[in-house]
């Protein structure tokens, strides 16, 4: 028996990323939204130096889960996720990077056109 998630926000943004996946033929969203549907105990968690290793200055990042603080962060990034852990937000801006929720980042980039997702 398939459970439905409780959280209505979360419930919404699985289906704005399905719809935008369907409207503007961009695979990476569905991805998403299939990543966030999945149990939260099976979310990503990511650290600020996984980030840090794993991307180049001026990114675009999508992590469908949480960011946490562990590490350093020294490149400017732009950060869409779920949550960002307290830590985590204040690495990423005195990097001189940005934090947006999924929901902007689908906003300002809806065909997902440079948009890495780490995980």
């Amino acid at each position: 028996m398939k459970t439905r998630k409780t959280n209505n926000e979360l419930n919404v943004l699985i289906s704005t990323l399905r719809e935008q996946g369907r409207k503007n033929e961009t695979p990476l969203w569905t991805a998403v939204a299939n990543e966030l549907e999945r149990s939260t105990r099976h979310h990503r968690e990511v650290n600020v130096s996984h980030l840090d290793r794993t991307t180049n200055n001026n990114d675009i990042i999508i992590v469908p889960g949480k960011v946490l603080g562990a590490g350093i962060l020294t490149k400017k990034l732009t950060v869409a996720a779920n949550s960002f852990s307290t830590s985590a937000r204040q690495q990423v801006i005195s990097a001189k990077g940005t934090c947006i929720t999924i929901q902007e980042l689908i906003t300002k980039h809806p065909k997902g056109t440079n948009v890495k997702v780490i995980g």
